[in-house]
């Protein structure tokens, strides 16, 4: 069982602690399809109250100092909703920060990746009007994911809530999109099939998803979220 550690620093305890990732950007690096300001709000707010509930409910269920991904899947496998909803929705924002690059950055479907879109959807162009449908048509809060399925092909998959991949063996995720409310309000309103248009032509990182789908092709682990580090906590 994760312990935590036990050295205190002027009254205050020290605890290996799930820590909220830097953004691997400026703020401004993706507007104008996401503003600084929706980052700011979005990534210094929303993602770092996540990982600090995280952080509490870990600790009382006797878990911290595990890795995310691991208290995301006993979570899961405990039917500990809150626990479950604070975690995965911590991975999965951090998980969404790398789905993303500056534009001129981020590169474009090319090579074994750009074959399986045309297999899986006909072509890119085809695969960004099905991704802005299905993203479009969710109803309610949620994340839309490119996958590689257990068959070896490309789908698309929206989630509810705090969904992710990480429950099933039969899955590897490629990147992800948040359709939740606060992702893009404050830049699109209520225009959401706008937004994952942009976000698609903009700032959606190729690179990222390439990387991805040769670590799954080779039978290795993809994107993991930051060990947890020693952190004062009261």
């Amino acid at each position: 069982m994760p312990r935590s550690g036990t050295g205190r620093s002027g009254g205050r305890c020290a605890h290996v602690m799930i820590t909220l990732p830097p953004l691997p950007y400026d703020l401004n690096a993706l507007a104008p399809t996401i503003s600084a300001r929706t980052l700011e709000f979005h990534h210094g707010k929303h993602h770092a109250a996540y990982v600090k509930k995280t952080n509490e409910l870990a600790k009382a269920r006797g878990l911290d100092g595990a890795r995310l991904e691991e208290i995301v899947r006993k979570a899961a496998e405990a039917e500990d909703q809150a626990l479950f909803n604070q975690a995965a929705q911590a991975w999965n924002h951090a998980f969404f920060w790398e789905s993303m690059a500056p534009a001129g950055q981020a590169g474009a479907p090319e090579g074994t990746l750009l074959d399986m879109i045309a297999r899986s959807f006909g072509d890119v162009e085809r695969f960004k009007a099905a991704f802005v449908q299905e993203g479009g048509a969710h109803f309610g809060s949620g994340w839309i994911w490119l996958l590689l399925d257990g068959a070896g092909a490309l789908k698309l998959a929206t989630t509810h809530d705090a969904g992710n991949p990480l429950m099933s063996a039969q899955t590897f995720p490629l990147f992800t999109c948040d359709l939740w409310e606060h992702a893009y309000y404050l830049d699109h309103q209520n225009d959401r099939p706008g937004f994952l248009k942009a976000w698609l032509d903009g700032v959606c990182n190729w690179q990222f998803a390439t990387r991805q789908l040769t670590l799954a092709r080779e039978g290795k682990n993809g994107w993991r979220h930051p060990a947890p580090s020693m952190a004062l906590a009261d």
